[in-house]
């Protein structure tokens, strides 16, 4: 998941630089950051509010034997040749790599590292996609009468759909004048100043007696202090206002556009038909794995090699489903994922992904009952919407459409940070007390990256959800007769619940964390694993 820059209302800024005056003033950023690997850390001995990983292997599993545990990861796709990642994935036992033959008889040529649901025989994959909104919206709109059963969605989907790409067409041309502006107030910045980089605190502590330098210092400024981005260059802020221009400019044209079908050209399978479910190939990679191979990470990284990164788990394989394109998901790729993923072993399958809306829902559900007979858990991010998803939909969830009863096999994660990276909540994550679960670390999370055994930082809940599954692979690992209602339970129940109020994600509202999750707190890896110990 993208997560989205937040840039203020604009509104009137033109070339003219009649700029906010009233916006308000950034925070002082702390004297201490979060290191890389933060996450692992432990609040009393290190001072960071991460998940007491290290304290958990020397004080509580030092010497003690473990049983080897398959964690699925549905994502975009894992570099398998990656340092930190070859040597912890899964690998297709009854399979012969590269023999073109079903050895196995599973319905999936050559399946060594796991599949790929969005392949096509031909060897190509789906990269960009639809959002499941568009694709909703337009094709009822093709009708030549909207059913009444489909009545309220479509006018469900005209508010939450398309007035909004209305209201961004309205302001687009502000947008973009005031883009053409920033991008001239920058190069005379450059020249006023005489610096290759200038920050927020250079503009502060600058004037200049040129009218049109001047001009464009306070104009930036209030701009970056109205954003709260002071602490970035006026580069980098030109350079994520101009993307968030094309952003604008890209959802304008969904507009006007025809709908695009990417799936079906190149997967080419009946979607309609679930029992069609042998599609696709085994290129788990397929070019677009950098989501999946940072959620992969978090989790399995090969510990105590002395390169990169440790991961959460230290006895796991990570078997890659491909489902998740950069777009929203398809409801039958994700119920034959978890499918996929059960049968062939996994006890643990991390999903970072999620949508508005789902019209195959029941396939889903249906899969999610399979994994729940299997005693396979499900673990997944919440979303990076700052809304309550008590209230406001954001599939897969644990609610099933039968009956209305919850699956007693998903978590569902939320993400905290640190006080040294923008507080114990993430300004961007959604939050709900009946159906997030826990929080967990997703601000600033290292982990590795596709091509050239590379590293970095990441932010969403698509990094809590994987902290979360490593830290239930870890309790499987020593307690492997627990099912995935004990693992939740331990999990929810050994929670470090902080004090006092925090900040409501996406405002400055202060509420407690028992408002924002069913624990009321940040999964804690060292007291799951002593509660596991002790577990009845």
């Amino acid at each position: 998941m993208i997560n989205k820059i937040k840039i203020l209302a604009l509104s009137g800024l033109l070339l003219a630089f009649n700029f906010n005056v009233n916006a308000q003033v950034a925070p002082i950023a702390p004297t201490i950051q979060a290191p890389n690997g933060w996450h692992l850390l432990d609040k009393g001995k290190d001072g960071f509010y991460g998940i007491s990983l290290n304290k958990t292997y020397t004080e509580l599993l030092k010497g003690k034997k473990s049983t080897p545990v398959t964690v699925a990861v549905i994502d975009s796709g894992v570099d398998t040749l990656h340092q930190d990642l070859s040597q912890v994935l899964w690998k297709n036992p009854k399979e012969k790599p590269g023999n073109g033959k079903d050895d196995d008889k599973n319905g999936y040529i050559d399946d060594v590292y796991g599949w790929n649901f969005l392949g096509g025989k031909d060897g190509r994959s789906v990269g960009k996609d639809t959002e499941e909104a568009e694709r909703l919206f337009k094709n009822l709109g093709a009708q030549k009468t909207i059913l009444p059963r489909d009545t309220a969605l479509y006018s469900k989907l005209k508010t939450k759909y398309e007035a909004p790409l209305m209201a961004n067409r309205a302001k687009l041309k502000d947008f973009q004048e005031s883009f053409q502006g920033i991008k001239w107030a920058d190069s005379l910045l450059h020249i006023g100043l005489k610096k290759d980089t200038i920050k927020g605190t250079d503009l502060e502590n600058f004037s200049s007696q040129d009218p049109k330098i001047e001009n464009a210092r306070k104009g930036l400024l209030s701009l970056l202090q109205g954003n709260k981005m002071m602490d970035i260059s006026i580069d980098q802020f030109r350079d994520e206002f101009g993307a968030y221009v094309t952003t604008l400019e890209e959802s304008v044209a969904k507009l006007d556009l025809p709908l695009v079908n990417y799936r079906a050209d190149i997967v080419r399978d009946n979607y309609a038909d679930f029992s069609d479910r042998y599609y696709g190939n085994n290129d788990v990679m397929a070019k677009f794995a950098f989501h999946g191979t940072h959620v992969s990470g978090i989790i399995a990284a090969k510990r105590d090699n002395g390169i990169g990164i440790d991961g959460v788990a230290d006895n796991v394989k990570i078997m890659m489903v491909r489902a998740v394109p950069d777009g929203d998901e398809h409801d039958k790729d994700i119920a034959l994922a978890i499918r996929y993923a059960v049968d062939n072993g996994a006890k643990v399958i991390s999903m970072s992904f999620g949508k508005g809306y789902s019209p195959e829902k029941q396939w889903v559900d249906d899969a999610i009952r399979y994994a729940e007979k299997k005693n396979v858990l499900l673990v997944h991010a919440a979303g990076n919407d700052s809304k309550n998803i008590d209230v406001e939909d954001n599939f897969p969830n644990p609610l099933y459409l039968s009956d209305g009863k919850k699956a007693t096999n998903m978590i569902t994660v939320g993400a905290s940070g640190d006080l040294t990276n923008g507080g114990l909540t993430a300004g961007f994550s959604n939050y709900g007390k009946k159906i997030v679960d826990v929080f967990s670390p997703g601000v600033k999370i290292y982990s590795t990256i596709p091509g050239g055994n590379t590293y970095g930082n990441a932010n969403g809940t698509s990094m809590a959800a994987p902290v979360v599954s490593g830290i239930a692979a870890l309790i499987l690992e020593h307690y492997p007769k627990l099912k995935p209602a004990q693992v939740i339970d331990i999990l929810v129940k050994s929670c470090y619940k902080p004090e006092g109020t925090v900040k409501k994600p996406g405002t400055d509202e202060q509420i407690t964390f028992s408002e924002l999750c069913r624990s009321g707190g940040i999964v804690n890896a060292y007291e799951a694993l002593k509660l596991a110990a002790n577990y009845k």
